[in-house]
């Protein structure tokens, strides 16, 4: 059974995944269209943040962000042995649920143009391209996305 909660950015397990996603977006993007936040932002008082486990074992991250108008979806990464088990599926619909909760009306994401399995899960949940939002420099290596809630 997998189980979303929330969780300090710090716990080791889930410190090591955001390593992990850190390094990836290192590798595929260039510094200026990386817009990951650091381990220590992500303790922030608008930002909620979630971990996915199987046991003992945290196998995904995610954050809402908190804006005036719209949640951000942050930090979705699921550890490459636990793809495709429904992690980030969980992770997206605890992230909805809290929104929700907060009393937002529509969710927006930035993500890679390179990373098809994370735009494929965001379309089945419902979310769709669109223009550039926020601080975001419309980047060739971003594809903005939003759903309503």
């Amino acid at each position: 059974m997998i189980i979303v909660a929330r969780t300090d950015p710090h716990h080791p397990q889930a410190t090591a995944l955001l390593k992990q996603s850190h390094a990836l977006m290192q590798e595929l993007f260039p510094p200026e269209d990386n817009f990951y936040l650091d381990i220590d932002d992500l303790v922030a008082p608008d930002i909620h943040f979630f971990t996915a486990r199987i046991g003992e074992d945290i196998l995904g991250t995610g954050a809402l962000m908190i804006k005036p108008d719209y949640g951000e979806v942050k930090s979705m990464f699921v550890a490459e042995a636990a793809r495709g088990k429904g992690i980030a599926a969980a992770l997206l619909r605890q992230i909805e649920d809290t929104a929700r909760d907060e009393g937002l009306h529509m969710l927006k994401l930035e993500t890679g143009n390179v990373l098809k399995a994370a735009h494929r899960l965001y379309a089945r949940h419902g979310f769709i391209e669109c223009g550039v939002f926020g601080d975001y420099a419309n980047a060739k290596s971003s594809v903005f996305m939003e759903k309503a809630l």
